[in-house]
């Protein structure tokens, strides 16, 4: 407790003040990578961190590096600095933080940098030799709330491509409604896969000018190993009838570095 006198129209008033508390805490202040000068190096891959970002900052040399990649906010971000001594595909994941991290990867210098690459929770990138690449992560705002937090970093080499092969089998089914039933097989190998789907187009003359068309769709299993697959081609107008049929598929396969496809064409023989 502290005491206070006061002269208050030439009366000595004695004011009682509470004392400090020895526990008060000064404001903390930000992580030392808050700014693009102070950017912690990227020292080995893969690299893994876990910084608290509660207290960091944004500033102009965040929205320049932000204006060509779109990002809502490039709240509490600090920097990093990668210079691989050999041609890389890398991958920064900030996915595991316990807020809405994104990331943006530019190369050039500070105030006049190039995006390179960008996205929520994780972006991939080409790292050629010798050459220095900058790494934002921020908070984007996306949940809503708050400032920052635990941020969780890695940068590891990028998988690579998706690799999908496909076949088709030489003999289909119609069903009651003229829809044919195409089968076949595909293969497809896949790390950190993004997004996989088998498209089957068919069509079939009839006639001397007329060409009944269609198609359908199903799911593409990327676990390396084989497995059959069975689509109904749904045809555009008309119906499918018993003979031959000119029929295609396509694989399609992405993950976080880049899509691959498989394509097969085939004669199928239809019958009900």
């Amino acid at each position: 407790m502290r005491l206070r006198v006061l002269l208050i129209g030439g009366l000595a008033c004695i004011m009682i003040l509470p004392a400090a508390s020895a526990s008060a805490k000064l404001p903390s202040s930000a992580p030392a990578n808050d700014t693009i000068s102070g950017a912690t190096s990227v020292s080995s891959i893969p690299f893994d961190t876990t910084e608290d970002t509660t207290n960091a900052t944004t500033d102009s040399q965040d929205s320049d590096v932000n204006a060509n990649c779109g990002a809502p906010h490039t709240d509490a971000s600090v920097w990093f600095t990668i210079a691989s001594g050999s041609d890389l595909e890398l991958i920064v994941d900030v996915s595991q933080s316990n807020y809405s991290a994104g990331v943006i990867v530019a190369s050039g210098s500070p105030g006049n940098l190039t995006l390179e690459s960008c996205g929520p929770a994780e972006t991939a990138f080409y790292a050629a030799s010798g050459t220095t690449y900058y790494i934002l992560a921020f908070d984007d705002q996306s949940d809503g709330s708050g400032n920052g937090g635990q941020l969780v970093l890695s940068v590891a080499v990028a998988p690579p491509p998706p690799q999908v092969s496909v076949t088709i089998d030489p003999r289909g089914h119609l069903d009651r409604q003229g829809d044919a039933i195409i089968s076949g097989t595909e293969t497809c190998t896949a790390q950190d896969l993004q997004f996989s789907e088998l498209d089957v187009n068919a069509s079939q003359s009839v006639g001397r000018v007329s060409t009944i068309q269609g198609s359908g769709f199903g799911d593409l299993v990327c676990d390396g190993a084989a497995h059959a697959w069975s689509v109904v081609v749904y045809p555009f107008s008309g119906k499918f009838a018993g003979g031959k049929a000119n029929v295609s598929a396509d694989g399609f396969a992405c993950n976080v570095t880049a899509c691959n496809d498989g394509f097969a064409s085939q004669t199928v023989q239809l019958r009900r």
